[in-house]
């Protein structure tokens, strides 16, 4: 059996001082202290070897999960800069289309004035133009998904009377018709699926 420092140890097994170390706390390694010097002891070189070709394992493992560590911070944010990206994509469609309409409602006024003004001058323009935006909204401006029925009603484009007297009317349904439900303490409906069209005429 020899005996040798922790430094000669770790010389003699190309490894640092800290596995050394690491090695007599596990009790893979006998030490001896002499005199305040912790002294490493050798008995049989295949155990050392063996730990030797450890070592080298654990190092190996730790270098691939820092490296799948980094990966992953990585790809993280990659998806957050892509989420960000999606985000702005939207709002900025969502303006493009708000404009669309808008511009589309103005024309449509323009239009119906004249008409009115020519053609129709016993009727009150401000009624027809009213009416003929409320039945122009289409199901592009819907979504797929159910709606709140105050964005409906918003859509749709009521005077106050009539959007208070068509909210109390679907409020009375709930529970009672498929067609409308509760939502986190709103009123939802599904334009999509369900005709509403006994509760919205007069």
């Amino acid at each position: 059996m020899s005996k040798l420092s922790v430094a000669e140890a770790a010389e003699k097994f190309k490894v640092s001082k800290e596995a050394i170390h690491n090695r007599i706390r596990r009790g893979s390694l006998d030490c001896a202290i002499e005199h305040g010097i912790k002294y490493v002891l050798i008995d049989e070189p295949a155990e050392v070897k063996t730990e030797i070709a450890n070592d080298k394992y654990y190092a190996y493992i730790e270098d691939e999960n820092l490296s799948l560590k980094n990966k992953v911070k990585e790809l993280e944010g990659q998806n957050l800069s892509l989420r960000d990206q999606k985000e702005k994509m939207l709002i900025e469609e969502k303006k493009k289309i708000e404009q669309i309409y808008k511009d589309r409602d103005e024309q449509l006024k323009q239009v119906l004035h004249t008409i009115t003004s020519k053609f129709l001058p016993h009727l009150q323009e401000e009624e027809i133009i009213q009416e003929s935006i409320e039945d122009i909204v289409d199901v592009e401006e819907l979504s797929s998904e159910p709606i709140s029925l105050k964005k409906f009603l918003k859509l749709k484009a009521y005077k106050p009377a009539k959007r208070q007297r068509i909210k109390n009317r679907f409020k009375r349904l709930i529970g009672q018709d498929d067609r409308v439900f509760r939502r986190s303490g709103k009123v939802f409906i599904d334009p999509i699926k369900y005709d509403y069209k006994d509760l919205l005429s007069e």
